[in-house]
């Protein structure tokens, strides 16, 4: 590929100057802009928080004609809408939502919208391609494009009907977005979309901003209430079912007097679209979900996200934690995981389409192989999204204390021949027992006492018990018996027979404390507290969240350098020209008052 195609223009950068307020582009935009300018299809993996949007917006603005953008939500179309908006891109909406939908036909007609968001349910109806035929078009910009694949871990049907309508206008570029999509994935989009082979720009995975930790669940309330602790900032929280959500949502309100919000679809519309709002515009409410909370968010503030449970799929994983922060400061990750979470995982695997089952069952041992690694989490994420990253990154827990790691094939070879001695059908709580050589009335009972396992696990070995049943059970090598006993399965009699080898991660004698990530923020700071609080006042007064005024990173510039005209304010990053204008004159008086 010619190295102009790389390059921006000195039109590109200057539009970029003057509408979003940056002076130069960040990772592979620049890359993907100019294909899009030059009408090359293109699809675009990019990382959650590199600035996706932007790739189809600054086209918009450059180009004669609507970019149409499909979007799977609706409140990810109106945070995307709000933040265009403030830049002054001539933006609307039309769902099923908009009261004004016929202003917005009206304003398309008459060629005065820049960007016209419409989910792929409208886009995919003939009378829909009949209306955008009324007016010149710049661009189709599919954004969430993992949607499209059946291999992709949020497959909407309607995506697939999407090719028509664009093929139905030949000469106008489409541009494919997403942040999570493996090999197989990638190719689907491209092949259901019309994009050639040549078209992937891929910029890679990594988010180095963000932490990543994983760690036994023992008390979520108190290991949330922990990392809420360390993370004044908002926060996501998923757990698995709804009675959970609601749960924690109650006590962890309670126990930290911050503002929890519950989420999840059992609840009515209302309540679920007021905390939605509440936890969109606050600078430190926790919304506690199930994974039906996340894609419609646009929110590049939130400064942890915790799972209570484990994830669908790594692809899951990392679309989740990748909600956090987006706007590029340091931001945590963490995982709280039990053995019980693999037992339900693995059952459903029974439950799903036996054509997809295989690759499901790879996802899933993919994900115990996260939990249950000793090295660097992130080297891992990205090797199964096939990155050659470094060995270590320095900003996951194994990178900043490496863990022991033990052979433990004898002490599993001795757990695994207790659960088949058992009859397979007892928990972990009996098993030790009889390992341990402890004689209840149970064990009695079953003659468990008479076994040639009863007593065999000495002392010094018995604390790995736990975690050595966690590990198996992740690895599928225990099952979960429907009454809550444990069989063998998977690998196990490998094991058994001294064939396969047995290492775990030896947990820490006492929980590591939750880390903060070193403070980004001037906090404390009387003119970064004052810009903030400014910040707030106009938010409330525009009826839009604080970050789409400004982000954190530009009030820290204006705290650092303290701009005392409109002009040198308004080279600062992030300061674009309709910006400026509504803002610019509030913000040099509270900085001139310091």
């Amino acid at each position: 590929m010619p190295d102009s195609i790389h390059a921006p223009t000195d039109a590109a950068l200057a539009k970029l100057k003057a509408v979003f307020g940056f002076a130069d582009f960040r990772g592979r935009q620049a890359e993907v802009v100019e294909r899009v300018l030059a009408g090359r299809p293109t699809l675009a993996v990019m990382p959650t928080g590199a600035g996706k949007s932007l790739t189809y917006q600054l086209p918009a603005v450059m180009l004669e004609g609507t970019c149409v953008v499909i979007s799977p939500l609706i409140a990810l179309m109106h945070d995307q809408l709000r933040a265009a908006r403030a830049n002054g891109i001539r933006a609307a909406t039309l769902t099923s939502a908009d009261a004004d939908w016929r202003e917005t036909q009206d304003a398309f007609r008459r060629g005065e919208l820049d960007l016209l968001y419409v989910a792929p349910e409208r886009a995919s109806q003939s009378g829909f391609r009949e209306f955008l035929s009324a007016a010149p078009l710049c661009l189709f910009a599919v954004d969430e494009a993992h949607c499209v694949s059946e291999w992709g871990h949020d497959f909407r049907p309607d995506y697939r009907m999407l090719r028509p309508l664009m093929d139905a206008f030949p000469h106008v570029p489409r541009l494919a977005l997403t942040a999570t999509a493996d090999r197989q994935t990638r190719s689907d989009v491209m092949g259901q979309l019309g994009i050639p082979a040549d078209g992937l720009v891929l910029a890679g995975f990594d988010r180095p901003n963000i932490r990543y930790a994983i760690r036994h669940r023992d008390n979520p309330l108190r290991q949330l209430a922990n990392l809420m602790a360390a993370e004044p900032g908002p926060g996501i929280v998923y757990a698995l079912t709804r009675r959970k959500v609601e749960e924690l949502a109650e006590k962890l309100g309670a126990a930290t007097g911050r503002p929890v919000l519950p989420y999840h679809a059992g609840l009515d519309a209302e309540v679920r679209a007021a905390n939605q709002s509440s936890f969109v515009a606050s600078e430190d409410t926790v919304m506690v979900a199930t994974v039906a909370f996340g894609m419609g968010i646009d929110k590049p503030d939130v400064r942890f996200v915790a799972h209570v449970g484990v994830p669908k799929s790594i692809e899951g994983y990392y679309q989740e934690t990748g909600r956090a922060g987006r706007d590029g400061d340091p931001a945590q990750a963490v995982m709280f995981w039990g053995a019980g979470d693999f037992a339900t995982a693995r059952q459903r695997l029974a439950e799903i389409d036996e054509a997809r089952r295989g690759a499901e069952r790879a996802r899933l041992d993919a994900l115990a192989g996260l939990v249950e690694t000793a090295e660097c989490r992130r080297a891992i994420l990205l090797r199964h999204f096939g990155e050659d990253p470094p060995a270590a990154c320095g900003n996951c827990d194994n990178c900043i204390e490496q863990p022991a790691v033990t052979d433990v094939t004898e002490l599993a070879r001795k757990l695994l021949s207790a659960v088949y001695r058992t009859g397979q059908s007892f928990g972990m709580g009996h098993l030790q027992k009889v390992l341990t050589g402890v004689e209840d009335e149970r064990v009695r009972q079953r003659g468990h006492d008479r076994l040639s396992v009863f007593g065999i696990v000495e002392a010094d070995e018995a604390p790995l018990l736990q975690p050595l049943a966690r590990a198996l059970q992740a690895r599928g090598e225990l099952i979960a018996t429907e009454h809550g006993g444990l069989a063998l399965g998977g690998a196990a009699r490998a094991i058994l027979k001294g064939e396969s080898n047995v290492q775990i991660v030896v947990p820490p004698k006492r929980e590591r404390k939750g880390r903060r990530n070193a403070a980004a923020n001037p906090i404390g700071d009387p003119l970064f507290d004052a810009l903030r609080e400014l910040r707030r006042e106009l938010a409330v007064e525009g009826q839009v969240p604080p970050y789409v005024i400004f982000h954190d990173a530009t009030l820290r510039e204006m705290t650092e350098r303290r701009p005392a005209t409109l002009a040198e304010l308004g080279q600062l990053p992030g300061v674009g020209a309709r910006k400026l204008e509504a803002y610019g004159e509030a913000f040099l008086r509270a900085i001139a008052r310091h």
